[in-house]
């Protein structure tokens, strides 16, 4: 996996405290740090993650820095990352806050990234309508319902409507989503 210089560059990662794909958090995470990014997990609750591992097995606890309801200014923050695990993104789509979040990064043109269940998140801000996105195979019926062009790619990126959505279907799909993540967070040189 190639690595980017992202020094200065602000994350805010938005999760519950359980059902997070173990893979799709700190993959990402991790890269993005290993790239010189400041990383911020915020969760439901105070408290750590307890993720999964295929939706079932118990994975490695991530540390959480914040609360959702506590994560303050947005505008410091450069992307937002949602991962996956399904009882996670269900959860985390009737978190108002996490709603308000990503529909916060949206309006304010931030890319936000998404992988495998958490379009959900995206698809409770009715900001979706003609973006072109993927996800875990199952939910590209609410994708589609909710008015986005689903795709079965690795990752997709859609810059239309002034901002940018980076997704993906699963962990096998990891490299990708970084890459495309790290693409978007790096300027292009002048």
């Amino acid at each position: 996996m190639a690595h980017a210089d992202l020094t200065g560059r602000r994350i805010l990662a938005i999760a519950t405290n359980y059902g997070v794909e173990q893979d799709e958090i700190l993959v990402p995470v991790d890269h993005l740090r290993e790239d010189g990014a400041t990383v911020d997990v915020a969760t439901a609750q105070q408290g750590d993650i307890e993720t999964l591992v295929n939706d079932k097995d118990p994975g490695k606890k991530v540390e959480a820095s914040t609360t959702l309801d506590a994560v303050g200014d947005l505008s410091q923050y450069d992307l937002l990352l949602i991962p996956g695990g399904s009882i996670n993104a269900d959860a985390l789509r009737v978190e108002q806050k996490a709603v308000e979040i990503a529909k916060a990064f949206i309006e304010a043109g931030k890319p936000v990234a998404a992988i495998c269940h958490a379009p959900w998140t995206l698809i409770e801000t009715d900001r979706v309508r003609g973006k072109r996105l993927t996800s875990f195979l199952s939910l590209q019926t609410d994708v589609k319902n909710a008015g986005g062009l689903w795709e079965d790619s690795s990752v997709v990126v859609d810059d239309a409507d002034g901002w940018t959505l980076i997704t993906s279907r699963d962990p096998k799909d990891l490299d990708d989503f970084v890459g495309a993540i790290d693409k978007a967070l790096t300027p292009v040189p002048a």
